[in-house]
């Protein structure tokens, strides 16, 4: 070959390599047109209202055919089993199956042939945000309706409402324990507690730096979606949201939220508020952003997840700087004075005391901590190993846009705590598990440990006394 021909040569073998990586880095996922929000917003704020609340209906149209086509969402409750009070605790595997598709048969296939025949429940995929174009803070109706009568505070959006039932979510209000007060019980007496009651509540009892922390977790402050701006999600200006209005009483309402960590708006995730209950035995906290300390992670929340990672509009909403030394240090003190609820079942070692327990629940302790690997990331006592796993659920799905969330791969998740984990429905990341018995069959088929029906029966058992 002459020179010029193998010179040729090379250029179009050069051409076809970097043909091949922009078709790669096409096939990544889609790019954004900025990163960055509007600041400077042109339209008033009576028309946005009038344009967002007109297109309510249609949004929840849609979303929840979204919800009906993955879920059972009646109300059948386990009989006598409860949350910490006495909140029923919902029974059954509410994931619906394509026709002809049984969970066995899922479990005797490869996740190649699952994607291949778009076998993978419609319940497994990630869940988007009710209104996951835009995201934002929604709280479940009860929430509102108490923050209302206490403060006559509106947590209502004009836009959108929350998604999930009620008989899906965590007792309201919820108990609220001190690591040390467990003689106290339930210090909340049945109450929510609000910046009205807080002190009444909890003088005598906490510190004063204690009381003081409390105090800035009820204290609303302005977010993305609630502010004074006429961009706001509220009829009313509104002084913002509370730390405790999604953390009732330190534990959880599964209030939701976009993680502010990725862009395009697609590419966000979707979470659910988890419990604020023994954080003092946690190392990471957020349930992707792998924050280090609790100060950290209250540090963050007001100066960025607050306005969807957006230090620029954070400026514009009204941003609430926490100082670190008088403020930040004390929210975290009180945080970390939140306990697990009492387990009566369990040993000073996280397991089951044989006289106190069940046949079926210990035989499904043997089942987490054997066959069903359980226990090599939710190790005893408190059932986490504090570290981030990646499940690869991706395996088992082509990639898919679900009602404006492009459904990929969720990437590492913190190891949640299982103590007290009945009280905190619905489950993993993002609340796309509604009961125990969707969560078992989820790792069952994303681990791939084949139990038997009976084996998961016995494993949703020995969960419910955690």
């Amino acid at each position: 070959m002459k020179p010029a021909g193998r010179f040729w040569l090379l250029l179009t073998t050069a051409g076809a390599l970097a043909a091949g990586l922009t078709l790669a880095h096409a096939q990544q996922g889609p790019r954004g047109k900025s990163s960055y929000m509007q600041v400077d917003i042109t339209e008033p704020f009576a028309t946005i209202m009038s344009r967002l609340a007109a297109q309510k209906p249609a949004v929840e149209r849609e979303h929840m055919a979204v919800l009906n086509q993955r879920y059972d969402l009646s109300n059948r409750p386990a009989a006598g089993v409860t949350m910490d009070r006495t909140k029923p605790v919902q029974e059954g595997v509410r994931i619906k199956l394509a026709a002809g598709t049984t969970w066995d048969s899922l479990a005797g296939m490869t996740p190649e042939q699952i994607r291949d025949r778009n076998l993978f429940p419609p319940g497994f995929f990630p869940l988007p945000h009710p209104k996951h174009q835009e995201g934002g803070f929604v709280f479940p109706r009860f929430e509102i309706d108490e923050i209302n009568r206490q403060e006559a505070r509106d947590l209502t959006r004009f836009d959108v409402d929350y998604d999930i039932p009620d008989h899906f979510l965590p007792e309201f209000p919820p108990a609220m324990y001190l690591n040390q007060r467990t003689d106290l019980g339930d210090v909340s007496q049945g109450k929510l507690v609000t910046i009205n009651n807080y002190y009444e509540l909890f003088n005598g009892i906490l510190p004063p730096k204690q009381i003081e922390g409390l105090r800035l977790l009820v204290t609303p402050f302005p977010q993305q979606q609630y502010n004074e701006t006429e961009d706001r999600r509220t009829e009313k200006p509104s002084r913002g949201a509370a730390c405790f209005d999604c953390h009732s009483n330190g534990h959880t309402n599964k209030a939701t939220h976009l993680a502010p960590d990725a862009r395009p708006q697609e590419s966000r995730h979707r979470i659910v508020t988890p419990s604020l209950r023994g954080v003092q035995i946690q190392r990471l906290f957020g349930s992707q952003r792998a924050l280090k300390t609790i100060e950290d992670f209250t540090q963050f929340e007001q100066a960025g997840a607050y306005f969807d990672g957006d230090h620029v509009i954070a400026a514009k909403k009204g941003l609430n700087p926490l100082n670190r030394i008088n403020q930040v240090d004390l929210m975290a003190e009180l945080q970390e004075e939140l306990g697990f609820p009492p387990a009566p079942k369990l040993d000073v070692f996280g397991k089951l005391d044989p006289a106190k327990a069940s046949p079926a629940e210990l035989r499904g302790q043997e089942i987490f901590f054997g066959k069903g690997q359980c226990a090599t990331c939710h190790a005893a006592p408190y059932y986490t190993d504090n570290l981030m796993h990646d499940l690869h659920a991706e395996r088992f799905f082509k990639p898919v846009m679900i009602n404006g969330m492009q459904a990929t791969s969720d990437g590492a998740i913190k190891t949640f705590p299982l103590r007290g984990i009945k009280d905190s429905p619905p489950y993993l990341h993002d609340g796309r598990l509604l009961t125990l018995d969707d969560t078992v069959e989820f790792f069952n088929l994303v681990l791939g440990t084949k139990l038997t029906t009976e084996e998961k029966r016995d494993l949703v058992a020995f969960l419910r006394t955690l």
